[in-house]
């Protein structure tokens, strides 16, 4: 019972996240003030039934939905969603709605195409850690997420002429650089997280903290790309186009950490 009703809110979540991304593009080519309230409100409503697919997956299984490919890439959209009206909101950025919602919403797709069957949980994932390890990630990469839709956008601003619209509803290319650090630092808090509850579960589980397998070693790296990119800019004062562009490569390690290990380089954690 709850799984179907599950996969019905899945659907229409699918069906309101696309709404929204047709009218952020609309929003950008028309280039009038009301649609992208109603985008924002089609992405709130994804994100409300979004999070009631996520509830009811929990009930109807039995435990928390974070642990297969399509329990986490769910997840992962969620986080995603909220992570970018969270800065939406902030700091009234509707413009970032129209470059996050193709992401969220391939993702959300990538999800869809996964198996949904329920299966249970192998021994090594039963345990209290779940929770924190995943969801701290599941954040994470939802931050690293919008770092990436916002160096994008940092890219594009160089690129456009300046006109009235463009003024109104994207900020100045210093404010872009500074909201893409925040979300970087956010993201690279929860990656910390994610890492170190991983390492306790791990010798729990396993006995070892560390075992250098594959999306371990993604994972590391991910950090290592990140922390550079915090180190640079809090030490020398490194920011604009050059730091834009190693926070996009940052997103990549992210995707491959999560995709390209799970599809090229199984390991331990190739259930997830």
């Amino acid at each position: 019972m709850m799984l179907q009703l599950e996969n019905t809110l899945f659907i229409i979540t699918m069906l309101l996240y696309f709404a929204s991304m047709i009218l952020y593009f609309v929003f950008i080519v028309a280039k009038k003030d009301l649609i992208p309230k109603i985008a924002i409100l089609l992405q709130l409503a994804g994100f409300v039934l979004h999070t009631a697919a996520l509830i009811c997956r929990g009930i109807g299984a039995g435990r928390l939905p974070l642990t297969n490919q399509y329990e986490f890439a769910t997840s992962f959209a969620w986080g995603l969603c909220l992570v970018s009206l969270i800065f939406i909101f902030r700091f009234r950025f509707p413009v970032l709605g129209a470059f996050s919602a193709p992401i969220i919403f391939l993702i959300i797709g990538y999800a869809s195409m996964q198996s949904k069957e329920v299966r249970e949980l192998m021994p090594a994932l039963r345990s209290n850690w779940l929770g924190f390890h995943v969801s701290t990630a599941i954040i994470a990469y939802g931050s690293f997420g919008v770092s990436f839709v916002l160096s994008v956008i940092f890219l594009l601003r160089e690129k456009i002429q300046s006109g009235a619209f463009l003024d109104r509803h994207i900020p100045q290319r210093e404010k872009l650089d500074l909201i893409s650090y925040r979300s970087v630092s956010l993201g690279l808090l929860f990656l910390t997280f994610t890492i170190v509850t991983g390492a306790i579960w791990a010798e729990q589980a396993w006995g070892a903290y560390w075992s250098w397998d594959p999306k371990e070693t993604w994972s590391l790296i991910t950090w290592i790309v990140y922390a550079i990119y915090l180190h640079l800019r809090i030490r020398r004062g490194w920011q604009g186009r050059s730091a834009a562009i190693f926070a996009a490569i940052g997103f990549v390690c992210v995707m491959f950490t999560y995709i390209g290990v799970n599809t090229f380089l199984p390991g331990i954690h190739s259930y997830a």
